[in-house]
């Protein structure tokens, strides 16, 4: 049984107490806002908030540029997520559910590209280019930065590269000894895919109804 504690949890027996506790935390609020957007419900950039700028400092902490930068970002899209889905379209309707139009889908090849770019820029910069987990961390990067802004533009589709990558960030994460993040992924995935669902759901009911 120790070897499997061990197995999971044995990295953590060099980390500062307070570190542990406060990626326990932010794991928690990241639950609650993935849980939220699932739900539909603006409460997703709150909670999310908490969490990324617990993680900014956890990641810049460890040197995890890629990861540090992705949650800076989160928290800076969540801003504007925040005023875009409380944004009024009308007196009675706020910004509803829809799906990417060819800009949008365009614009998100665009912010892909540069992001790859750019943590390739600042790895090498860093000095830091010095494995196959950079790599892995630039794609999981570039992804979430467009899984990402589509979320914050209440686009359906943002839950497609939510589960892509998930599914990447959970053994990446384990590799990287944060095993409560990595669960976290693992968990991620699951209401990623729920969420998809329901928000499918949703937009076939407005459309229904409209």
């Amino acid at each position: 049984m120790n070897h499997i504690f061990d197995f999971f949890f044995g990295q953590y027996a060099t980390y500062n107490t307070i570190d542990v506790v406060l990626e326990i935390i932010a794991v928690i609020f990241g639950f609650l806002s993935v849980w939220y957007s699932k739900q539909n419900k603006v409460l997703v950039f709150p909670t999310g908030m908490i969490s990324t700028i617990i993680f900014v400092y956890l990641l810049l902490k460890w040197e995890l540029l890629g990861d540090m930068m992705i949650n800076a970002y989160y928290f800076i899209m969540s801003v504007y997520g925040w005023y875009f889905w409380t944004k009024k379209v009308d007196q009675t309707h706020v910004t509803p559910i829809s799906t990417t139009t060819i800009k949008e889908k365009q614009a998100s090849v665009a912010i892909f590209i540069a992001t790859l770019i750019f943590v390739f820029t600042v790895y090498k910069t860093f000095d830091k280019w010095t494995s196959w987990v950079a790599y892995v961390d630039a794609l999981t990067t570039a992804i979430f930065f467009v899984g990402m802004w589509l979320m914050a533009k209440r686009k359906i589709e943002n839950w497609i590269f939510w589960i892509i990558g998930d599914i990447i960030s959970v053994p990446l994460y384990f590799y990287k000894g944060f095993t409560f993040t990595s669960f976290q992924y693992l968990g991620f995935t699951v209401i990623a895919i729920y969420g998809y669902l329901a928000w499918k759901k949703l937009l076939n009911n407005n459309q229904v109804t409209v």
